[in-house]
């Protein structure tokens, strides 16, 4: 199967402006992302989509390829749809790598696109890995995903999810921010409105689950540092 990275590189970040360039050790955080996905070897390309002279500027300086796309995309989802359609990608999975993630590991991208390599073909597919219920479970910048005994989402949110009326083990995990796409379902997402759970939560994927598709979601044990707020960079700098 043929497979596409893109990496969606908006500068104008509402909980942390300007994240992608902030400086991480040597390097921009972009370039980080860049580089894992690179070094997994997994995709044919890789795309920095973005609408900011100053990213795409950072890209080709090291050596990576930038394509402008709308400001007027309201997610991630929705900026890399524009790329498959913009650049008539002829591939079977396109892959949504988000800039928060600048320590993806090679083990997780196979992991992420691992549903399309065992032939299963699932609308959408995306990660999560195992919830810190005392570090985590009410911090809103940490996304929670529960699962059906399938394996695909139910619900994903920033609110600490399920209520625990009764302590049971339940199958709710916290979500990574990597996404594929089966390359004929990306442009039936792009045409869906914004859903209101999508709004309200301001979570992208709750589109698909809104509209009736499904979400497989392969669990790893990895755990990685996430960069969504600046004191995370100073977490991600102290870790490497």
């Amino acid at each position: 199967m043929k497979f596409v990275a893109v990496i969606p590189a908006r500068y104008n970040s509402k909980r942390f402006p300007g994240k992608v360039l902030q400086i991480l050790g040597d390097h921009p955080i972009v370039y980080w992302v860049y580089q894992s996905v690179k070094n997994s070897s997994i995709f044919e390309d890789i795309i920095v989509a973005t609408d900011s002279d100053e990213v795409a500027s950072c890209v080709k300086d090291f050596g990576g390829i930038a394509v402008f796309t709308s400001a007027q995309n309201m997610t991630g989802s929705d900026r890399v749809a524009e790329i498959a359609r913009q650049c008539s990608l002829d591939v079977d999975v396109v892959a949504n790598i988000q800039c928060d993630q600048p320590f993806v590991t090679t083990k997780m991208l196979e992991l992420l696109v691992s549903p399309y390599t065992r032939g299963e073909l699932p609308n959408m597919a995306t990660l999560a890995c195992p919830l810190d219920i005392d570090c985590e479970y009410h911090d809103p910048n940490v996304v929670k995903v529960i699962c059906n005994n399938k394996g695909n989402a139910i619900y994903f949110s920033r609110s600490p999810i399920p209520y625990y009326r009764h302590v049971v083990s339940v199958p709710v995990y916290h979500h990574l921010g990597l996404y594929a796409f089966q390359r004929e379902f990306l442009e039936i997402y792009s045409k869906l409105d914004p859903s209101s759970l999508e709004i309200c939560e301001g979570l992208e994927q709750l589109r698909v689950i809104e509209n009736g598709y499904s979400i497989t979601v392969s669990l790893t044990e990895e755990k990685m540092i996430e960069i969504n707020i600046p004191s995370d960079l100073e977490k991600a700098k102290m870790y490497i």
